[in-house]
């Protein structure tokens, strides 16, 4: 099927086949006026030098300089040669979370820089814009012109008449469903998933799909190389349903990527929805059709649970059975986000009892629980609010700096040498604490790793060896370049997990099969651990002598049967050359 032909195929499916015409014609003067002013870059997949780093607009401040301005000359400094893109948080003009909430989506805001900022950023760095297609902002122009009844505005947003049953409904929030708003038509409810400062918009409108089209177009030409559908598995409402995945709503995704394959090859889309790992992958498609990657949001609490557990069991059973449905396609492998860390991927593969007592666990050090609400009226934990190394690190009093040090980059040495292209949080890469002061003050949980940091504060403290953020930074930086130096680590390599006893986590990488594996082993334990060497088989003809890409261990393979890696140690070893 050409491009064209899927194009009309997602249209049809979405809006019925007498609405195809004019949609076409709508569409087809759209692209011709974006064709002109498109980059002409050729399309190009994912190497092991792919690597994001993600991070506010105005994430490191400098007095003297706009914040995406000061952003750019800190990633010149510090990430040069480590991450080749910066996934970069709304940087539109925003009345509320934190940027989410849209107030113009073709502007920067005057108090990060403007688009001259961010193409200047585009020319080192491959950039990620956020797509916050869900819903914009009640203050913002497009809502306001709705309450005053202005065509085309009036039908943008979904609003809900009578009383309908939405208890079928699924809630991300515990907040409510429907806010009033008074219009020039009269009181109006209007569909409100996230918070009353955020208007669902309706999609059932083909006027707002067109008008998003365009509005992704217009994100190619300032420079994005990805592209983040946010919240995107809530996009299509049907009264009487979860009004969550429904099929238009992939279909959507299909459009979107039909379009981008036939003027913007070289762009890729990433889904971004918080929930079961088979939902989640099925915005994959066919692996030919619909996203190019998707959240691994299953991998921050199971990689947590091997830590808290002392035991990556369920680590490696989940590992070893994830399949994605074509080589074309890949997972955007995190630990932390600017949102914390999502509990839904792993439901399924924790238990609901192990969940609860995850959250526990992180509630006691210094984390926050979000919950959610359930269509029988129970509520259960949804998202968990902390810094990642917190996390990992806090809730054990005593614990020394290097241990806490070492179990954090194992933690990242697992992220870094998965399948997949990695996405590393600011905060994460260099070595930030929870900041409680942020939540008090914004009265937000999601706060608490979201704190935005002077040039000069965070160089100081990178400039000292035994400061917590060089220790990190330091380690942080060892592990990006053995990736990227080594072609086993590319997204679309072989992965093959290795079951050597509860306190081990091991896999093997490769270029393709055949070729020379990379053996990853990551030790989960505060105490030793012994990797069985037979495990691992090395050709003997090339003597068995064997390297740690992260460490300094030229080791006799042969001449072991055994290899202890002490507590919360990481290896990556191949034969040495």
């Amino acid at each position: 099927m050409t491009d064209f032909s899927r194009i009309l195929d997602c249209v049809g499916r979405i809006y019925g086949l007498e609405e195809v015409p004019r949609f076409m014609g709508r569409l087809q003067i759209m692209l011709r006026r974006h064709l002109t002013r498109l980059p002409r870059t050729s399309s190009h997949g994912l190497s092991e030098q792919d690597a994001i780093l993600i991070a506010y607009p105005d994430q490191v401040r400098d007095a003297e300089k706009a914040p995406l301005a000061s952003l750019k000359g800190f990633a010149g400094q510090y990430l040069h040669g480590l991450v080749n893109g910066i996934h970069l948080l709304p940087f539109y003009p925003s009345s509320s979370d934190d940027g989410f909430s849209v107030l113009d989506y073709r502007s920067v805001d005057p108090a990060y820089g403007d688009w001259g900022d961010i193409k200047r950023l585009g020319r080192s760095f491959r950039l990620m814009f956020d797509a916050v297609l869900n819903h914009a902002s009640v203050r913002g122009d497009w809502f306001q012109a709705f309450l005053r009844n202005e065509v085309p505005l009036k039908d943008y947003f979904l609003c809900v008449d009578g009383n309908p049953d939405l208890s079928a409904v699924t809630r991300p929030r515990t907040l409510p469903l429907l806010t009033e708003f008074s219009t020039a038509d009269g009181d109006r409810a209007v569909w409100t998933t996230f918070s009353a400062d955020q208007a669902d918009l309706d999609y059932h409108n083909p006027e707002v799909i067109l008008e998003m089209l365009d509005l992704l177009l217009f994100y190619v030409e300032q420079g994005a190389s990805f592209i983040r559908l946010d919240a995107i598995a809530y996009l299509w409402k049907e009264i009487g349903t979860s009004c969550i995945h429904r099929p238009q709503v992939h279909w959507i995704v299909r459009l979107i990527r039909s379009i981008l394959d036939k003027v913007a090859p070289h762009v890729m889309l990433l889904t971004e929805t918080n929930v079961a790992q088979s939902e989640n992958l099925s915005y994959l498609g066919d692996g030919t059709n619909e996203a190019h990657l998707a959240y691994n949001f299953a991998l921050p609490p199971l990689v947590l649970h091997a830590f808290e557990s002392g035991q990556a069991t369920t680590l490696s059973d989940w590992a070893a059975g994830l399949a994605l449905p074509s080589e074309e396609v890949t997972l955007f492998n995190v630990l932390a986000t600017h949102d914390g860390i999502g509990l839904n991927g792993a439901r399924g593969i924790l238990t609901e009892g192990e969940i609860q007592q995850l959250s526990l666990q992180i509630e006691a050090a210094g984390g926050h629980v979000l919950q959610r609400s359930n269509p029988d009226g129970t509520s259960s934990p949804y998202e968990i609010n902390v810094n990642y190394y917190d996390a990992l690190v806090s809730a054990r009093s005593g614990a020394d700096t290097n241990l806490g040090v070492a179990r954090f980059l194992t933690a990242h040495a697992i992220l870094l040498g998965l399948k997949g292209m990695p996405g590393i949080y600011f905060h994460s890469m260099f070595g930030s604490r929870g900041w409680p002061e942020g939540v008090a003050r914004s009265g937000q949980a999601r706060s608490v790793n979201r704190e935005k940091l002077h040039r000069r504060t965070i160089s100081d403290e990178l400039a000292n060896p035994n400061s917590l953020r060089s220790l990190i930074y330091s380690g942080m930086k060892r592990l990006l370049r053995a990736r990227s130096s080594c072609p086993a680590f590319a997204p679309h390599a072989q992965q093959r997990i290795l079951r050597v006893g509860p306190g081990l986590f091991a896999f093997t990488r490769a270029p393709a099969l055949n070729d020379q594996e990379i053996l990853c082993v990551h030790n989960v334990t505060a105490v030793e651990q012994s990797f069985p060497c037979a495990a691992w088989h090395l050709e003997r003809a090339a003597g068995g002598q064997v390297e740690d890409l992260i460490g300094t261990s030229q080791i006799d393979w042969y001449s072991l049967v055994s290899l202890p890696l002490r507590p919360y140690q990481s290896m990556w070893l191949r034969m040495k050359a």
